[in-house]
């Protein structure tokens, strides 16, 4: 079976061999894989983990397990600690871009040679907000990269990965920690990305304040930035702005007396 496939059974089994009529929260520790492999005689792959990772952060869950959702409710895959999980039944909650917000141009300091040889959207969308130092813009304070693709273990979720952090200093000397998601033009944001990210900023450095970002791309050259909180179970913008990078002689006399007085 193609690895997708694999990961839709099993992943199809776990949550059917606990769901009853009603039930909002099943809990399931990532051995319970090996025996739904052996039940359904699949090859499980030698990451346990990419099971879990492709249904949280990759593909949606199994149509099956969908059609089991109350309407305005979704499931998730939650961490509970290090190897143990939940099937979590919250409300749907996805952010997207404002549409009729202004794009504000940005004059393009992505090198051409990082253009040519990006390998994803994801990879593209991280280094042109790093080379047009777009966190720093969005937030008003000189922010730096940390690491990128982090992988760690927070507690009370278990094994995590953040698209890139950031560190930061404003002008009073206060110290951040900044988590950014990476969105391609069709991915969606999810309670379950923000939550761990803000999770392991409290638990990681508990001394910084915590600001989580998103970056998605809007198309090649419009990069829409939110800032996010998590309210009551649900993914809330705390601002959202659109930038557009361009050749710098692109941006006009109007633009900047835009710019100016707003």
């Amino acid at each position: 079976m193609a690895s997708q496939n694999r990961y839709h059974a099993l992943v199809e089994k776990m949550f059917f061999d606990r769901y009853s009529d009603g039930d909002t929260n099943l809990p399931w520790a990532r051995p319970d894989l090996e025996q739904a492999a052996v039940d359904l005689d699949i090859a499980l792959p030698k990451n346990l983990g990419d099971v879990v990772y492709s249904i949280r952060y990759r593909s949606p869950m199994p149509q099956s397990i969908l059609d089991t959702q109350p309407e305005g409710m979704e499931w998730i895959i939650s961490g509970e600690g290090r190897a143990l999980y939940s099937f979590r039944l919250v409300p749907f909650n996805r952010i997207r871009p404002n549409e009729n917000l202004i794009a504000i141009k940005i004059p393009d300091a992505t090198p051409e040679i990082i253009r040519t040889y990006a390998i994803s959207d994801e990879q593209a969308l991280l280094a042109k907000v790093r080379y047009n130092r777009l966190i720093d813009i969005f937030l008003e304070l000189a922010a730096y990269s940390l690491q990128n693709h982090l992988r760690t273990t927070v507690q009370s979720i278990g094994q995590i990965e953040i698209d890139e952090i950031y560190v930061g200093v404003d002008k009073r000397g206060r110290q951040y920690i900044v988590p950014v998601q990476a969105k391609g033009g069709n991915d969606q944001l999810s309670v379950v990305q923000t939550e761990q990210d803000l999770k392991c900023c409290e638990e990681k450095y508990p001394n910084l304040v915590a600001r989580a970002l998103s970056a998605q791309f809007m198309d090649e050259d419009l990069v829409a930035l939110f800032e996010l909180a998590v309210e009551d179970g649900q993914v809330k913008v705390v601002e959202e702005r659109h930038y557009r990078l361009v050749p710098a002689g692109e941006i006009e006399v109007e633009d900047l007396m835009r710019y100016r007085n707003g």
